[in-house]
């Protein structure tokens, strides 16, 4: 009996580690994700203040020419950099979600582990 009880003791043991290890890796992936997606949202504000500038001058370009075709040309690169960071900010903002932070495996691995001990100790 007190063979058996040792045993379960070190498995159990055995299986905290390793969910403590799964966690472990997982929760660095998920930082990993966090960081790309500041880093997204970094690059968004940069492409913004670029386009918030290109913008501006078109604009005044625009208004010192009347009709003159720079002015339109400045637009245009102005509203293409205003969509790459439009662009930016939402594919940093989805990965910095806090469903693509949880550990799901760990969770499910967590889960499926309860179930096998529960029938073991039951059966």
């Amino acid at each position: 009996m007190q063979g058996l009880l040792g045993d379960a003791l070190r498995e159990t043991t055995d299986l905290a580690r390793k969910e403590i290890a799964l966690f472990r890796t997982e929760m660095s992936n998920n930082l990993r994700s966090l960081f790309l997606g500041l880093g997204m949202m970094v690059g968004a504000a940069v492409f913004a203040v670029v386009a918030l500038l290109v913008l501006t001058d078109a604009l005044v370009k625009w208004l010192a020419t009347v009709v003159h075709s720079e002015a339109l040309a400045a637009l245009i690169v102005g509203a293409v950099f205003l969509v790459i960071g439009i662009g930016l900010a939402l594919w940093g903002r989805s990965a910095m979600s806090l469903s693509t932070l949880t550990p799901t495996r760990t969770t499910r691995q967590v889960r499926q582990d309860a179930r096998v001990l529960s029938e073991r100790v039951s059966g």
